[in-house]
């Protein structure tokens, strides 16, 4: 008779399962586990979580298994597997309520929280639990710093909390730093933190000659290899793909045959990662033969060194990048959506249609960045018809690139209107997608949509590119409100009045901004006076409006008369209070003590509170020291 499996042979079967992928097997092994009576330690239920095959049925069956044996009130590591996992899936509400009943947390729980919120681009809500962590008795790592540094507009924001808290002994945080200098375009900074670094290691070379290969000094790049090889620090893959990159943007001939015969010295030149970047030098800086007998020498004929000779068709020595695709073809590797998006470069129009048949045949048609290379690809060849025609019958929640690339055919295409209900029907909106719609506001003349689009846009921390500023900058040229907007932002309030003054023609756009102007720099009655003043000047306030006022009523903490014109949106203004709206007159009761006042707010919202909404309101509860029962009794 075998002898029952204990715990940690069951954990240890479950892990092994779990890390393969195969999150089913690890379930059932579970299930055999409870059968059996073994009773779940603080190792069996993280690795499933964990797994790249962990579906939120898996979630769903775990959860109540975790609550049940208690472990998520007596060890942090199943507790923070949830929250991993509820974050990993944009599940913030439930990776927060689970956040907030375990009674035992790590650092770890905490990374997973905030490296979630950056993973999804919600820097704020990343800003805010990395201040709390601080606070917290739990202490920062290196992980901490690592996840949310991408959170912060600079780097410079955290460089002075890393220093302080002698993180920058870390190599992965002053290699995260390097990084985020390199990227913001901050490469003499990185640079003289680098050069400063008491302990170089290869990731802190290597981000230092991708920074410089990418950036308008690539001999730099090449300069810091040499540097490298001179301290006895030994290069690696990545080292070479990116100094050969920093080769073929300084057309530096000699200098990649040099790295070359470093590449054979280290018998790199098997790995298909740096034949890659071989093939990819030699097609664009020296010549299409060359490149081929590079490619001819790679001991495994890989997708990748395909795709490079693809990239680099245009070459006048070279055949077109459909004549590489019919080759690629014929050699038995199959191409992927790399290679498709790499062929519509720059075909002709009938290349076009045969790769695009091709496409279709093998079943690469719904793939996002190959769509939006058909889109882009038929526009350019001026047979709009075909591209509007292959956009509209994609799935728009499912192609977001494609649908901006749709919607900028659009847009060249003057169908303005087109494009805002094109990008107004998506689910989710990316930087681009709302650039594109900010801008098709602008050029239609629907100035007050344009800048509530570009409110919404800050807000929900995407960052504007240099044509949404030149729109919104011509808009304000029009309404001549561009130096009024400047001055009450920057608390010049009398400066701000004269221009107002001065206008001959005032719109909603000016009015809101010295009602902005006057509530943030303080005069909250003046900015009610304004209000009531654009009202009788026969200007219908708008919901940015609202707001503006609503703000001004907060800082001022008159509640009487916030909360009056909140009652009155929708029968005076015709206005539905948006979550905006809900937080701040929500803010402004808690700051004045009205808990009771708020919680009916709450209560009535026609929509779920957002946890900014839940956290305001407990911050009132603890200023004021009342306790959960006595609010909701």
């Amino acid at each position: 008779m075998r002898p029952p499996l204990s715990a940690s042979l069951f954990n240890s079967l479950i892990a092994s399962r779990a890390r393969a992928g195969r999150s089913a097997e690890a379930l059932s092994l579970l299930a055999r586990m409870l059968a059996a009576g073994v009773a779940p330690t603080a190792f069996t239920f993280a690795p499933i979580l964990s797994s790249p095959s962990a579906t939120a049925c898996c979630a769903a069956q775990l959860h109540p298994h975790i609550l049940k044996s208690g472990l998520l009130h007596c060890e942090p590591y199943s507790g923070t597997s949830l929250v991993g996992f509820f974050g990993r899936s944009g599940r913030f509400d439930e990776a927060l309520k689970v956040f907030g009943e375990m009674t035992v947390r790590s650092v770890v729980t905490w990374n997973c929280l905030i490296s979630s919120f950056v993973q999804f681009g919600r820097s704020h809500d990343a800003l805010f639990w990395f201040r709390e962590l601080v606070r917290s008795s739990d202490g920062l790592s290196d992980g901490s710093l690592v996840a949310v540094l991408p959170a912060f507009g600079s780097p410079v924001e955290v460089h002075g909390l890393v220093k302080k808290t002698g993180m920058d002994s870390f190599s992965a945080v002053a290699n995260a730093l390097l990084s985020s200098y390199c990227t913001c375009g901050s490469i003499q900074v990185a640079e003289k933190m680098f050069n400063e670094l008491v302990f170089r290691d290869v990731a802190s070379w290597n981000t230092m000659i991708t920074g410089f290969a990418r950036s308008n000094v690539p001999e730099r790049a090449f300069e810091l290899f040499l540097s490298m090889q001179r301290q006895g620090d030994l290069p690696n893959e990545t080292t070479f793909a990116s100094v050969l990159y920093a080769c073929a943007s300084m057309n530096g001939h000699e200098h990649g045959k040099f790295i070359h015969a470093k590449v054979i010295k280290r018998n790199l030149n098997t790995s298909v990662f740096v034949s890659t970047s071989l093939v990819d030098f030699y097609a664009n800086c020296i010549g299409w033969r060359d490149a081929h007998k590079v490619f001819k020498e790679v001991p495994e004929n890989s997708t990748t060194c395909w795709n490079a000779l693809i990239s680099a068709h245009s070459d006048s020595d070279g055949p077109t990048s459909l004549v590489i695709l019919r080759d690629m073809l014929r050699s038995g590797i199959k191409p992927n959506e790399v290679t498709f998006s790499a062929s519509l470069k720059d075909p002709s129009l009938l290349a076009l249609q045969q790769i695009h048949s091709l496409v279709t045949r093998l079943g690469h048609g719904g793939n996002d960045y190959v769509s939006s290379g058909f889109i882009s690809s038929y526009a350019s060849h001026g047979v709009v018809s075909d591209a509007l025609t292959y956009g509209v019958a994609l799935d728009p929640d499912s192609c977001s690139v494609s649908m901006n690339a749709l919607a900028g055919v659009y847009n060249k295409a003057r169908s303005y209107k087109e494009t805002k209900e094109l990008l107004l029907h998506q689910q989710s909106r990316d930087t681009v997608s709302w650039c594109i719609l900010i801008t098709a506001c602008a050029r239609n003349g629907d100035c007050i949509e344009a800048f509530g689009f570009f409110k919404q846009m800050r807000i929900l921390g995407h960052r504007a590119d240099n044509y949404v500023f030149v729109s919104l900058l011509s808009i304000c040229t029009k309404n001549n409100s561009l130096d009024l907007d400047m001055y009450a932002k920057c608390g010049r309030i009398e400066d701000c009045l004269r221009v107002f003054e001065e206008l001959k023609d005032r719109n909603l756009i000016s009015w809101t901004a010295v009602i902005s102007g006057l509530g943030l720099s303080g005069f909250s009655h003046k900015a009610l006076a304004w209000f009531k003043a654009m009202e009788k000047d026969g200007c219908k306030p708008d919901k940015v409006a609202i707001l503006a006022v609503l703000s001004a009523c907060r800082h001022g903490r008159l509640v009487k008369e916030g909360m009056k014109i909140f009652k009155n949106m929708k029968a005076d203004y015709s206005v539905e209070a948006e979550m905006e709206h809900y937080i701040c007159v929500v803010d402004m009761l808690c700051k004045c003590g009205y808990l009771k006042e708020a919680e009916v707010v709450i209560r009535g919202m026609p929509f779920q509170p957002s946890s900014v909404i839940w956290r305001t309101f407990l911050q009132g509860c603890k200023t004021y020291g009342v306790t959960e029962t006595q609010v909701f009794s």
